[in-house]
């Protein structure tokens, strides 16, 4: 049965992988639940508070840098909170409408096409500006990615010791 449950719980971690290119799943939360799992499972009593604090800061860190790394691209290069918000748009949708690429072209076309439509930006602006929303993306599933490596190994070596 523990082999079972260890299985579950990688399950839920890769689960968090997964939602780092595929957005609409919320990683971090599969990321926690398998921290919890392996309590409900097996015992809490191998985190302690500072464990508690450490991974409640990590989720937040997670957040902050999801949308920092995307704020930072689009800014860099010239765009607006709408290019924010046509990005993010373009993220949750671009998978559905072109699988496989659309991860990567929908915040890319999101970005322009709300530079073009709120702010009457030129097309050669607003192609910039989806770069800067692509670069953004990019560099935001890194920072979630290490920061969940780190989740996980912290949670290993509590368990481990």
């Amino acid at each position: 049965m523990e082999t079972i449950y260890w299985i579950l719980i990688a399950a839920a971690f890769i689960i968090g992988f997964i939602g780092l290119v595929f957005p609409v799943i919320p990683s971090v939360l599969f990321i926690f639940g398998g921290i919890l799992l392996y309590g409900f499972l097996f015992s809490f009593e191998p985190f302690n508070w500072v464990f508690w604090v450490i991974q409640v800061l990590l989720v937040v860190l997670l957040f902050v840098a999801d949308y920092v790394a995307n704020m930072i691209g689009v800014k860099k290069y010239g765009g607006s909170r709408a290019a924010i918000w046509g990005s993010t748009i373009g993220l949750l949708i671009g998978p559905f409408v072109i699988p496989g690429f659309g991860l990567l072209i929908g915040p890319f076309v999101g970005a322009i096409l709300a530079e073009i439509v709120v702010h009457r930006t030129d097309l050669g602006t607003a192609t910039k500006i989806g770069m800067g929303s692509l670069i953004g993306f990019i560099s935001s599933v890194f920072a979630k990615a290490v920061i969940q490596l780190f989740m996980i190994g912290y949670f290993l070596l509590a368990v481990l010791r």
